[in-house]
């Protein structure tokens, strides 16, 4: 039983400034079994997730030293995939778009249920999708290499830098690589949202994706299906349909 839960216990670093919620989240993770440290400043969190390896990472916005974004920001310039969820009070839709274009996993409203927070940990930490097909190490569209496992992609060699979300939106392209992925099932499975956020956040995402991995962008990878979604083609394919 104990070896059970030790297979299942998360690595976990809560970078919160309030002493108070700090150690109510660490404590309750801790009663779930999980493994996690503290930081109480955005400086030390940083320190913290460049040193160490965690299966996620909450974060709080308003941070001493270094706020939430910007160290968000900084952990994603180095390279760092960890996934992350943002704590906040600030709710509005512009907010939470803000952390998901700054590198946001997930993003989770303050007041929050422990019961909720656990259930995002766990999304979070899963990799790869059950659903779907099967879950190839290597996956190519063209020149567009990219390795699952050592997390990282390139085109004609060049390795291309991406975000946590980037990675898993182009992720989940490729395994349906030549087929239509619909809007819908990019939020159930790269944002793992089952409600329709009424946000343009699949564009932006879409966009900055475009913009990092097409050297040519008048023979783009990821192609508009207007009205149905985006598909993802090797360039002979994208020609050959397009004849």
């Amino acid at each position: 039983m104990n070896k059970s839960a030790d297979q299942s216990a998360l690595r976990l670093l809560v970078i919160e400034d309030d002493p108070e919620v700090n150690r109510y989240v660490v404590q309750g993770l801790r009663e779930h079994r999980h493994h996690a440290d503290s930081a109480l400043d955005g400086k030390e969190g940083l320190a913290l997730a460049q040193s160490s390896q965690y299966d996620v990472i909450i974060l709080d916005r308003m941070l001493p030293e270094l706020d939430g974004i910007s160290m968000l920001k900084q952990l994603r310039a180095s390279g760092n995939l960890t996934p992350v969820l943002i704590l906040s009070a600030l709710g509005e839709v512009d907010d939470r778009v803000e952390g998901l274009k700054a590198g946001g996993d997930d993003y989770l409203i303050k007041p929050f249920a422990f019961v909720e927070l656990m259930a995002r940990l766990e999304v979070l930490s899963r990799r790869g999708t059950s659903n779907g097909p099967q879950a190839d190490l290597v996956l190519t569209a063209g020149a567009l290499r990219m390795d699952v496992l050592a997390r990282k992609v390139s085109r004609n060699g060049e390795n291309i830098p991406l975000q946590a979300r980037e990675f898993k939106l182009l992720e989940f392209l490729l395994r349906y690589k030549n087929q239509i992925v619909t809007r819908t099932m990019l939020l159930e499975h790269v944002w793992e949202y089952h409600f329709d956020p009424q946000t343009n956040v699949i564009d932006v995402h879409i966009s900055r994706l475009r913009q990092k991995i097409d050297s040519d962008p008048a023979r783009s990878l990821i192609t508009t299906i207007r009205g149905a979604g985006y598909t993802i083609s090797d360039p002979a394919s994208a020609s050959t349909s397009a004849a």
